[in-house]
């Protein structure tokens, strides 16, 4: 669109048409406004991926750190922590000892059945278990569940009549006792909001008589709240 300007002569009234062109003005305004979005769009760029880089934390092995609320390597400790307190505390060492010439018993550690919904590895706290008793000095032990298996693998060929019962694999591999526990959980929600309970058993039962000489419960419990809104 032109612009148009009056002009007034001396007793005259007159006028004429003055074309002003705002084309170079439009264009640099144009320009300056397509560089500032460059600029905002590159800015923006930079901040997404500053935000979707990846940080690492070494941090101390015994801190709890729930991202999920499932089953993690703290509730494993506790459970460990709980049972090898307990079961080293028990009169069972000083009871076999006095009966077999201050002999140590012998143990298996037989491993923990997982009952509940999700994959746990229940290796970690049976290890630290197998672990206690070799370093206490009072106990000895022999070969795990899945040493066990690599032995038995071995003696297919000569041997018949094996069962999977955990006092007959004891006897089998000369162990006194045989370690063995059960990982059970109850899970409750309601909107945003769930609890979950664990609860670890684990026995030390007699390879000869099947009597459980000690037992012990472990319990734990949480309490997860989500936000509503999701990303």
């Amino acid at each position: 669109m032109k612009n148009v300007g009056y002009t007034f002569g001396p007793g005259t009234a007159r006028y004429s048409r003055h074309n002003y062109s705002g084309g170079g003005q439009r264009a640099m305004k144009t320009t300056k406004s397509k560089v500032a979005r460059m600029v905002l769009l590159i800015g923006l760029a930079a901040l997404l991926a500053a935000s979707c880089g990846k940080k690492v934390t070494r941090v101390d092995t015994r801190s709890d750190i729930d991202l999920s609320g499932r089953w993690n390597d703290g509730d494993s400790r506790r459970v460990a922590d709980a049972m090898i307190e307990d079961v080293l505390s028990f009169p069972w060492i000083e009871d076999f000892r006095a009966a077999h010439n201050n002999e140590k018993p012998i143990v298996i550690a037989y491993g923990v059945k997982n009952r509940t919904a999700e994959h746990i590895n229940t290796q970690l706290f049976m290890n630290d278990l197998r672990r206690a008793f070799i370093r206490s000095g009072r106990v000895r032990v022999v070969a795990d569940r899945d040493q066990r298996a690599d032995i038995r693998d071995e003696r297919a060929e000569q041997q018949t009549g094996l069962t999977e019962e955990p006092a007959a694999i004891g006897k089998e591999l000369g162990a006194n006792y045989v370690l063995t526990g059960v990982l059970n959980d109850t899970r409750d929600r309601e909107g945003d909001e769930a609890v979950i309970f664990y609860q670890a058993d684990m026995d030390l039962i007699d390879v000869e008589t099947s009597e459980v000489i000690w037992t012990n419960t472990k319990k734990i419990k949480k309490f997860i709240e989500r936000d509503s809104v999701t990303y």
